[in-house]
């Protein structure tokens, strides 16, 4: 017990959130580990670190980061796939360097199912399926049937090129399970066209309104630098006139990533992550899906596996900071 007594003394002395160590007996340090378990159980306090001879202990327990998300929040309660990287505009801001030069990395039919069928099964409650531009594929309509076929879907694209074939393959998409998110930036051409190409905002607002006239639920999405973000009355009451509810209004600040040189700075340690896929496996976060800082790993599957891992580093990276943030008292 005196082991135990000696905690208590120590933990007594630090604030709540602050640790104390104690040594363990050499002769029975698996029984004292024991009863330190036991007590920290009983008392509402916390292991944190045990090596062989010693035992750090937090006056208190770590928040579990996960309970202090809103559940639609939390790591793999939606998944992001980018189905391809090639696009037909070269927006200034991309995060993931598409354009009409961008290789296409394909993520596939074959492993898109596997992909919707084991996200279903992991209780995943929403896909987004992203590019480059994915109304560039051929088979997109198969590719998003097979992913409304397992959960609701969101497809996101430039709006631009809906007609001829791809029109057709549009109109073949399940409009009870799928919505289109378009992507523009301004009420007016000027400043969308400055970072999309001339011409870009007059498409893509007659893509929302052919989307619209297809009876499919559309939701707009701007990116726009952060300190914008807050002064958007005119932009919201554009929306509005073509339909799109303010719910469906999303405002994004600028990233900087890809080929954006300028935006706010997202790491892992300042991201909650969302599960992302690409062909070359599973990233942080959709925003940094063509960045080694935010690669998790190769293997896609089982995806259970993926969102687990991502989960596990996430909870690891909150429970660091909250280490590194211990109040230190000085008056």
């Amino acid at each position: 017990m005196g082991v135990v007594l000696d905690l208590i003394e120590g933990i007594r002395r630090v604030p709540t959130g602050g640790t104390a160590t104690v040594e363990l007996r050499q002769a029975h340090p698996a029984a004292a580990l024991d009863l330190i378990a036991a007590w920290c159980a009983a008392s509402g306090n916390e292991i944190v670190v045990a090596e062989e001879l010693s035992v750090t202990v937090r006056h208190g327990r770590t928040p579990d980061p996960l309970a202090q998300l809103d559940p639609s929040q939390r790591p793999g309660s939606r998944v992001w796939v980018y189905t391809n990287f090639d696009c037909n505009l070269a927006c200034d801001y991309c995060c993931v360097r598409s354009s009409p030069k961008a290789e296409r990395r394909a993520i596939g039919a074959d492993r898109l199912q596997q992909i919707a069928r084991e996200a279903a099964d992991a209780g995943v409650s929403e896909l987004i399926l992203t590019g480059g531009e994915p109304f560039l594929l051929n088979d997109l309509d198969d590719l998003v049937n097979s992913c409304t076929d397992q959960l609701p879907t969101t497809l996101l694209t430039n709006g631009m090129l809906f007609r001829g074939a791809r029109l057709e393959r549009l109109r073949r998409m399940d409009r009870s399970r799928l919505t289109l998110q378009v992507s523009v930036d301004s009420a007016t051409p000027a400043i969308h066209d400055s970072h999309r190409g001339t011409g870009s905002w007059a498409k893509a607002v007659t893509g929302i309104r052919i989307a619209h006239d297809e009876g499919f639920r559309v939701k707009v999405a701007a990116t726009l630098p952060a300190d914008q973000i807050h002064e958007l009355d005119p932009f919201h009451d554009f929306l509005d006139t073509l339909g799109i509810s303010r719910e469906d209004q999303v405002i994004r600040a600028l990233a900087h990533r890809g080929v954006s040189d300028s935006g706010i700075e997202l790491t892992v340690d300042s991201l909650i992550p969302e599960v992302t896929i690409t062909a070359d496996g599973v990233y942080w976060h959709p925003v940094a899906a063509d960045h080694d800082d935010q690669f998790v790993t190769r293997d896609i599957f089982p995806l259970a596996d993926a969102i687990a891992e991502i989960t596990r580093r996430f909870v690891e990276h909150r429970r660091a900071a909250d280490r590194a943030a211990e109040w230190f008292p000085c008056a």
